[in-house]
């Protein structure tokens, strides 16, 4: 008697789910998409959310060249994640002002791992408010090596690059910087 009082229930809980079920349609959660299994978060298509900092950097004319090393380095994934991040992003003009033939030498494969110390120099984990730069100021950036915040009256600086502007991003903050930090 138990376990038919048990088949009753359970059909009549079959019963309610397949007319719950019945007038929606079963292909509204099924995606398709092109991207490979595991392609990372960068490969998140979103284009209503606040940009991320990698998307910041990528939406810029003057930051085609992070952009490129940030790919050759292998970190576009890491930024695009949660964070929070605080991200020092040098302009075009930064890179042309190292000696000729840097960047190309650091976008060999061979000198991937240098590049990654460069570009990690470049990347806080948290986020620094401008309220928060005091001359002499230290933060320990993500390759454990520190740099040195300034302000003059309203001028912020980094290792002596000149803060040249500031976007949110939904993962943090980018400082647009006027010089490539290249730790010591």
């Amino acid at each position: 008697m138990k376990t038919l009082s048990y088949l009753i229930l359970l059909s009549s809980v079959c019963i309610l789910f397949f007319f719950a079920c019945a007038g929606q349609d079963q292909t509204a959660n099924v995606s398709s998409s092109t991207e490979p299994a595991g392609a990372g978060q960068s490969a998140v298509q979103d284009d209503e959310s606040q940009r991320n900092v990698v998307q910041v950097a990528v939406s810029s004319p003057d930051h085609t060249t992070l952009v490129t090393a940030v790919q050759a380095a292998g970190l576009v994934d890491v930024l695009s994640n949660a964070g929070p991040f605080t991200v020092f992003a040098p302009v075009n003009g930064a890179f042309d002002a190292l000696p000729e033939g840097t960047v190309e030498s650091l976008l060999q494969p061979e000198n991937k791992a240098k590049l990654q110390d460069i570009l990690e120099y470049h990347v806080f984990v948290g986020v620094i408010q401008e309220t928060m730069f005091k001359d002499g100021r230290q933060f320990n950036q993500v390759n454990l090596k520190n740099v040195t915040l300034g302000k003059s009256g309203e001028q912020l600086t980094v290792n002596g690059a000149n803060i040249t502007g500031v976007v949110r991003a939904s993962n943090g903050v980018v400082y647009i910087i006027d010089k490539v930090l290249l730790p010591e």
